[in-house]
């Protein structure tokens, strides 16, 4: 079944959600925040976000043109607004679909097995809790990174960052990618609090020479996994 983020401010839903989803088979996490919702959209890497849009800290329109714009995973929009205009806006934006509540847990349910169709799921394997590059680990679970077999002791920030350029190894991520994954869609402009904690991680891993984190002049950053 599918890996689902579950991005929604109310426990009570969060909790039926989880529930169903689960006794469905599908692998569930929750987010109550939007800036949660995108921390864990980059760090889990879902097969499908069900996005309420009536977020406390951000809209969720912001929050589904943010994913968006680094990742392709299926959106669901979940909306007490039925309006045809909120429905063209969150489709505008990136969202795959868009229920309207009330709704019940069949009708979620194949929304969600009609957006992660042709996806190549593989619904026997368990939730990534690790991730491998090179001789770098990542413990998505723990936080804990080992390099060489040596434990590295990051920061939650350092490891976000780390985390986030692991799960897109070899490709470049944008200094804007990084600070909406790890930092929330209201950053975009700081690229120095990019370059510090690199910085700083470089130091931790022993990677002064920046050949394991590449430098993208004027872009961002790319994880090399070559041994």
């Amino acid at each position: 079944m599918a890996k689902v983020l579950v991005i929604d401010d109310d426990p009570s839903l969060n909790r039926a959600l989880r529930l169903g989803l689960q006794a469905g088979g599908h692998d569930v996490t929750t987010a109550s925040t939007g800036e949660h919702g995108i921390s864990q959209t980059a760090l889990t890497a879902p097969d499908v976000v069900v996005l309420d849009l009536g977020l406390p800290d951000m809209d969720g329109i912001e929050v589904c043109r943010t994913i968006r714009g680094w990742s392709d995973v299926p959106i669901i929009i979940l909306s007490a607004i039925g309006a045809e205009n909120r429905k063209i806006t969150a489709l505008d934006a990136g969202a795959n679909d868009y229920v309207t509540k009330p709704f019940s847990m069949p009708e979620l349910e194949a929304r969600i097995r009609v957006v992660t169709r042709g996806r190549g799921l593989d619904h026997d394997d368990p939730a990534e809790t690790t991730l491998t590059c090179g001789t770098l680990e990542l413990d998505l679970v723990h936080h804990d990174v080992t390099r060489d077999g040596v434990n590295v002791a990051l920061t939650t920030k350092e490891f976000e960052v780390l985390a986030f350029l692991a799960r897109h190894s070899g490709k470049t991520c944008t200094h804007q990618m990084i600070l909406s994954a790890v930092w929330g869609s209201g950053y975009g402009a700081e690229a120095q609090y990019v370059h510090a904690y690199v910085h700083r991680l470089r130091q931790k891993l022993n990677d002064e020479s920046a050949e394991l984190i590449n430098t993208i002049t004027g872009v961002g950053y790319s994880l090399n996994c070559a041994d």
